[in-house]
């Protein structure tokens, strides 16, 4: 496996990253995006807890509709990317973050650790993008529920 592929992938991933920390708009997180219509955004998690969670965004529609759908029901500051692991034979890149989160219209904040899982087509743009979070916190955050467990948990 030449090393360039590998240095290629940790690139991709590295820009498409910096893309979501620096807040960039949905059309230029989509810039880094396959148009196959096999394309897929998935956020795991219980479909109930949030509109984003537990369902495929398939093609560049729906992968489309993921990130306008995380954009009206969250804000995050201090995002960043650590910890990059390569696998160049499948095009894969692993990759953790961290941010402080906010659900909208609660105005309820948590700080997260999460990973992402990217798969690459050979030209370096995104086929799959797989999200691990804390769904339990952003649910209670979209109740309003988060700072109430916190105090409960002081006492």
């Amino acid at each position: 496996m030449p090393h360039h592929k590998r240095a290629d992938l940790l690139e991709a991933a590295k820009s498409f990253c910096d893309t979501f920390a620096q807040k960039k708009s949905p059309d230029e997180i989509l810039s880094y995006f396959s148009w196959s219509p096999d394309i897929l955004a998935y956020e795991h998690g219980l479909k109930e807890l949030a509109p984003f969670l537990g369902r495929e965004f398939r093609g560049p529609g729906g992968v489309r509709k993921y990130f306008e759908t995380l954009v009206k029901f969250l804000s995050y500051e201090d995002m960043q990317f650590a910890d990059y692991i390569v696998d160049a034979v499948e095009n894969r890149v692993a990759v953790k973050g961290t941010a402080r989160f906010t659900w909208t219209e609660t105005e309820e904040s948590w700080d997260e650790v999460f990973a992402y899982a990217l798969k690459f087509d050979d030209q370096h743009k995104v086929v799959s993008y797989e999200v691990w979070a804390d769904s339990g916190a952003a649910y209670l955050a979209s109740k309003g529920r988060l700072k109430e467990l916190r105090a409960e948990t002081i006492e």
